[in-house]
Parts: structure tokens; C-alpha cells; sequence
């Protein structure tokens, strides 16, 4: 009785965890192989569309490739995949919570910026230098160009050594977000010469082993989006969500 009075999303969730924990389960590494449908469906003890089914969450979320020639292959996990999907979901409800996801990345980055850059070799120095070349080379260009590429991966880059899978994977999906949103297309000239002047400082403190220095720049850093006047739109779809208090009080009163 208990089973048939459940919500049918509550039982494909279940059906969805009784795959990844056999994917969880199996000694196998990134890229290694499952049964066909058929047999890992015999195995599962279900039909081969629930499996199906099940499949698809499961690559939803990162944790399968699924192809016809290569098969079911198992992936290794990655909160970045995981998130993907719901975040573009929330940017299309409320774009707004670009601006929320905006404020949870700054922490993020400040809070590890000791341990990161600690983590960072001869190698990852010396891409970070190659970066703010790039990205001033574009800057002072005919015509100019955004350095997008380059201003991402100089933060991923940064953040790359951690061993802390969900750091890294809010990070990515921040750029991800980043991209969504349009800000990587148009930006003021003078915005860009600003953010790139507290890139190169940060990276040259980096490579000067002056971590304090380059804390402190990453913290005026995360107070530079703010400015950024195409970011408005959000600030108002906010403004528009929240009531007023004069109307939220006449509603408490109404209750």
C-alpha cells in the first residue's frame, strides 16, 4: 500500500539510485566499459526500458557516456556535470540567480586562495604569466578583442590543484553561468583594462611567492563584477521579486 501511494518522481529517483550505486560499486576506472543493455538490465533485475530510463539520469548527471558503437562507458565523477544541468535550468526561471551564484563564487575563491596557489607548480606559473600576455595582446589590439578564454582559464587555473572536486566544480559552473548570461560577449574597454590590471598583479604576486599581496587583490577583485552595468537586468528582476515592506506588512495584516 505504501508503494502505490508514492509520487512517481520519488520512485524514479529511487529506480535512478539503484543504478549509480552499482556504477558507484564497480572497481572500474574513467572510461572502462559496462554491459550491454540487455545484460546489465538481467543484472539490475529490471527491464531494459527502465534501465534505460536510468541511463539517462545517470548521463544527466555525468556519470555515463552512452554511444552506439563504444557502448555504456562509465565516467569518473565530476560536480561540474552535475550541476550543469540544473543551473541552466535556474538561469532560465530566474536569471537573476546569476547574481547569487556570482556572490557564492567570490567566497569560494577567497576562502581558497591560500591553499590554491600554495598547490600551483613551475608549469601552471608560467601559463598564468602566458594568460595576461594573451589577454593584453587582444586588449590592445586592432580591432580589440574580449580575452574570455583567457579570463577563465586563469581562474580555473588558479583554483586547478585543489583536490576538492565540489570547489572546482562550482567554479566551472560559475563560467558556465558566466557564458549563459551573455557577459562574456560585450563589455566597456575600460572595465576590461581595470579587471586585467588586477589580473596581471594578481599572477605577478603569485609568481613572486607573495600570496598575501595577491589575497588581497583577489579581494578587490570580487567586488569588480558589481559594476558592471549589464548586470542591472538581474538587480531589477530582484527588485521586481521582492515586495515592497509597506505591501508585505499589508499582507501579514490580511492573514
Amino acid at each position: 500500500m505504501k508503494e502505490a501511494n508514492r509520487e512517481p518522481s520519488e520512485a524514479r529517483v529511487e529506480q535512478a539510485y539503484e543504478l549509480l550505486a552499482y556504477l558507484a560499486a564497480l572497481p572500474l576506472a574513467d572510461g572502462d566499459r559496462l554491459p550491454a543493455i540487455q545484460d546489465l538490465a538481467r543484472q539490475l533485475a529490471i527491464s531494459p526500458a527502465k534501465l534505460r530510463e536510468q541511463l539517462e539520469v545517470a548521463r544527466a548527471l555525468g556519470l555515463v557516456e552512452v554511444r552506439p558503437k563504444t557502448g555504456i562507458r562509465r565516467l569518473d565523477f565530476s560536480f561540474h556535470s552535475a550541476l550543469r544541468v540544473s543551473l541552466r535550468y535556474a538561469l532560465a526561471v530566474n536569471p537573476a540567480s546569476f547574481e547569487q551564484l556570482g556572490t557564492l563564487r567570490n567566497q569560494i575563491e577567497v576562502a581558497f586562495w591560500y591553499p590554491a596557489v600554495r598547490l600551483l607548480d613551475a608549469d601552471d606559473q608560467a601559463h598564468l604569466r602566458q594568460l595576461v600576455d594573451q589577454a593584453w595582446q587582444k586588449l590592445r589590439g586592432i580591432p580589440v578583442q574580449i580575452p574570455h578564454f583567457e579570463h577563465r582559464e586563469l581562474h580555473l587555473t588558479i583554483y586547478s590543484r585543489l583536490d576538492n572536486a565540489f570547489v572546482r566544480g562550482l567554479l566551472e559552473s560559475y563560467w558556465d553561468a558566466y557564458e549563459a548570461v551573455g557577459l562574456n560577449v560585450y563589455t566597456d574597454l575600460s572595465y576590461l583594462q581595470m579587471v586585467w590590471t588586477y589580473h596581471e598583479e594578481m599572477v605577478q604576486a603569485i609568481l613572486a611567492g607573495d600570496f598575501d599581496a595577491g589575497y588581497r587583490h583577489v579581494v578587490e577583485h570580487a567586488g569588480l563584477l558589481q559594476d558592471r552595468v549589464e548586470l542591472d537586468r538581474f538587480r531589477e528582476a530582484i527588485h521586481r521579486a521582492m515586495p515592497h515592506p509597506a505591501e508585505e506588512a499589508e499582507r501579514s495584516l490580511a492573514r
